[in-house]
């Protein structure tokens, strides 16, 4: 597919998910704004780029924080005049039970996963309107719609919320010719769910419950995420779609 010359913005981006979607992007021709609050990992994704022969730079932001989001997007459009594709990646997954889930945690969750995702699109959704339209892609879990998940009352809870503000920004901002959708993970191999693939028992599980038999690769999500930014999904919007393998099917 080809995004030649568009400016994308991948929230953390340092690794796992949206590394993959920042190179992927690049790869097709992409100018990708690697977005981490990792300085090293921000850098490094965005290095990865450059030596690949892409277009990238990075730019270290806490998302959850309003000026720190807001002056990322506009030192964005300062540098290259518009932002044509927004993917919110950016999130957290703290655990413990709902008995004695601290509340820090709690609104940590929250304010990365649900209020910077909307941060960030408020703010390039700004700047889509003025330039005539753009893209938004959040990437949510299957943990927000079916599939609920032990000991992540939080993280759950912020991908469901995900999920509504997807349809609710898709159904107002189509007037301006922004399309907004939604990804839905199942487990994927990343940093993130490293600590969880140590149990053997989780892990036959899983794969007993996924139909394809095997957890998902950051690139298994890449192919849709590009596909929805894509002149050939220009007739969808306000869309939540799985990427898990078969495990919840709707």
């Amino acid at each position: 597919m080809d995004s030649q010359d568009r400016v994308v913005i991948v929230t953390g981006a340092g690794r796992g998910i949206g590394k993959a979607i920042a190179l992927a992007f690049a790869h097709t021709g992409a100018r990708v704004v690697v977005n981490d609050i990792n300085p090293d990992s921000a850098r490094q994704t965005a290095d990865d780029i450059v030596a690949a022969g892409g277009m990238a730079s990075s730019h270290v932001a806490d998302i959850a924080n309003k000026m720190a989001a807001q002056t990322m997007i506009y030192d964005v459009i300062e540098a290259w005049e518009r932002v044509d594709v927004l993917i919110n990646n950016a999130g957290v997954e703290p655990t413990g039970s709902i008995l004695t889930f601290d509340e820090f945690d709690w609104n940590r969750t929250l304010d990365v996963n649900l209020k910077g995702a909307f941060l960030c699109l408020q703010t390039a959704a700004r700047a889509m309107k003025e330039q005539g339209g753009g893209v938004i892609v959040n990437i949510a879990s299957i943990a927000g719609r079916a599939h609920g998940l032990y000991n992540r009352a939080a993280y759950v809870a912020s991908k469901t919320g995900m999920l509504g503000l997807t349809r609710e920004a898709a159904r107002e901002l189509a007037a301006h010719n922004i399309r907004v959708n939604a990804v839905c993970p199942g487990v994927i191999v990343t940093p993130m769910t490293e600590h969880l693939r140590y149990d053997t028992e989780q892990m036959a599980r899983w794969n007993q419950e996924i139909p394809q038999g095997r957890l998902g690769q950051p690139e298994d999500v890449t192919g849709m995420v590009l596909f929805l930014c894509s002149d050939e999904a220009r007739y969808i919007t306000g869309q939540s779609i799985n990427v898990d393998g078969g495990k919840v099917m709707n």
